[in-house]
């Protein structure tokens, strides 16, 4: 007689995997009470000037006396000429100075992280200039540049050329100022992409050669794909300093001749040192929205561009 075993039948959560437990989060180890400083700084120091200015720029204000007129300032604001200028110029030279940025702190940036002879004397030299003060390399071009005496145009009349007024001719002021601030900022950029290519892993590149892609290729479906936080930060980092700039085109040009070279922030300048404090407030003010209207949307475009890649 021959007897059966029967095999115990396997339930069917057996072999399951346990279910992972939902993560909780991490309770901070610091009460909440120690953000309070750094809250009370923030509205003190940001809050409550913003909506000030906010006011001030609806009045005709002295230290005083207040007389609210409304929109009267922004409508005067774009209603003269020297301003618009001012407001034109200010586009012109923050696209020129933060595109030029981009592309030259990237060429030097894969420049620099090859294995070039003198390459710590060269990082070095292209980032001293971001060391050196502002004020002080501005009155350096401003001599060195000077279209009569200036040791840049008595260097072309020696070889037969002839010099351009760089900083007094109103065709090539703000240029000029765009070009000595792009020599200044293209070193803080090309740290930016060096360190942005340090950290991409060397095994990307060693497929890529095995795979036989050349160095067109692997720069642009590795290099420059893995490259998009560090060129996200250059781009809005040369746009706000572009935007906000004051102090290399005071030091140069004072927004000369004229108002060739004036930017919304050497405008804004003049017209408190003219006595005007609603219209610079608001001029102040449309600087803040500009600023704004550009650096949000583009931030935003950008890291959701570098998340999607």
């Amino acid at each position: 007689m021959s007897t059966t075993i029967a095999t115990p039948r396997r339930s069917r959560t057996a072999g399951a995997e346990p279910q992972a437990k939902p993560r909780r989060r991490m309770k901070s180890p610091y009460p909440s009470w120690f953000f309070l400083p750094a809250g009370v700084f923030y509205v003190i120091l940001f809050l409550v000037p913003t909506v000030a200015s906010f006011w001030f720029s609806l009045t005709r204000w002295t230290l005083f006396d207040v007389e609210f007129i409304g929109f009267e300032n922004y409508i005067r604001f774009f209603q003269e000429p020297p301003l618009v200028q001012g407001f034109v110029n200010t586009f012109i030279y923050a696209f020129v100075t933060s595109g030029a940025k981009v592309v030259l702190g990237l060429l030097f940036g894969v420049l620099l992280s090859s294995q070039i002879i003198g390459r710590g004397f060269t990082r070095s030299v292209i980032f001293f200039p971001v060391l050196a003060s502002t004020i002080g390399v501005g009155i350096m071009f401003k001599v060195l540049l000077d279209p009569f005496d200036g040791p840049v145009n008595a260097g072309l009349e020696a070889i037969g050329l002839q010099g351009p007024g760089w900083w007094t001719d109103p065709a090539t002021a703000l240029l000029t100022v765009a070009m000595v601030d792009i020599w200044k900022g293209v070193g803080l950029a090309t740290l930016i992409f060096i360190a942005g290519m340090v950290a991409i892993p060397q095994e990307y590149y060693e497929a890529a050669r095995v795979d036989g892609a050349g160095a067109g290729k692997t720069f642009r479906h590795i290099t420059l794909p893995l490259l998009q936080p560090a060129t996200a930060t250059v781009v809005l980092l040369s746009l706000i300093g572009g935007l906000r700039s004051f102090d290399l085109i005071w030091a140069i040009t004072k927004g000369g001749p004229g108002f060739t070279s004036d930017v919304l922030a050497s405008v804004v300048y003049k017209q408190y040192q003219a006595g005007f404090f609603g219209l610079s407030t608001a001029g102040n003010v449309v600087l803040f929205v500009v600023v704004a209207a550009i650096i949000f949307p583009l931030s935003w475009w950008l890291n959701r561009k570098g998340d999607q890649s």
